[in-house]
């Protein structure tokens, strides 16, 4: 089906890439099939040098992530600037169907930045904590139940976040940040989880408390960003 594709849609690509659910063997009902495309200058349509987009494609939802050269390197190097690295991790983890000579080098050049984890300046860890602290705070005070569990939700991928950070994990958003959680340390995972998952929101809220300790405790009042 994805050879049928790329050969109606893209057929001027050199490395097709089969990544997500469906390289590891883990669709589910509504998965897409997540595509990463590599090809040379000029062969996406108007110029462009890199698309993200949706095709129905035989019953099935195909989701694109298509570059040249140029456009692989700067939107790579976004994505690790970002502590987000989606395209690097799509490269180095999907299967391919499709290679030219360039996806081993490739692989080889973006495996090294990928295994050093997240390059971060002390300011980038204060951002986080005072984030995380001002979280805290707003959970404490909240009296509406509907504000207790949005601020909440917020914490929990904050404290997330800085959790993976500051011990060179990268971050992710929605069901891949819990993945990456429970990767990196299942055990700290499960105490910060339980609590929110139970809808105990005070232990939840210390348990957080905890996890930002860590990272070296609450930034509030003096913080300049």
């Amino acid at each position: 089906l994805v050879r049928r594709f790329v050969a109606d849609r893209f057929p001027e690509a050199t490395t097709v890439i089969v990544a997500g659910s469906t390289a590891r063997g883990e669709r589910t009902p509504t998965s897409d099939i997540d595509l990463l495309l590599l090809g040379p200058e000029g062969f996406l349509a108007d110029g462009l040098d890199s698309l993200a987009a949706t095709y129905a494609h035989e019953g099935e939802a195909v989701e694109v992530f298509a570059y040249t050269p140029t456009g692989f390197e700067r939107w790579a190097e976004r994505g690790v600037a970002q502590r987000r690295p989606v395209i690097v991790r799509m490269l180095l983890e999907g299967r391919a169907l499709v290679a030219d000579e360039s996806l081993d080098p490739l692989r080889e050049r973006w495996a090294v930045i990928y295994e050093q984890g997240p390059q971060l300046e002390q300011s980038d860890v204060d951002l986080l904590r005072y984030a995380v602290t001002d979280l805290l705070d707003d959970l404490a005070d909240a009296a509406d139940e509907l504000e207790r569990r949005i601020v909440a939700a917020e914490l929990l991928r904050d404290v997330a976040s800085l959790a993976l950070v500051t011990n060179h994990r990268w971050i992710a958003t929605g069901k891949h940040l819990a993945r990456e959680l429970r990767r990196w340390d299942p055990a700290r995972s499960e105490r910060l989880a339980a609590p929110l998952l139970a809808g105990d929101l005070d232990a939840f809220h210390a348990a957080a408390s905890a996890e930002l300790a860590h990272a070296g405790g609450r930034l509030h009042t003096g913080f300049v960003r």
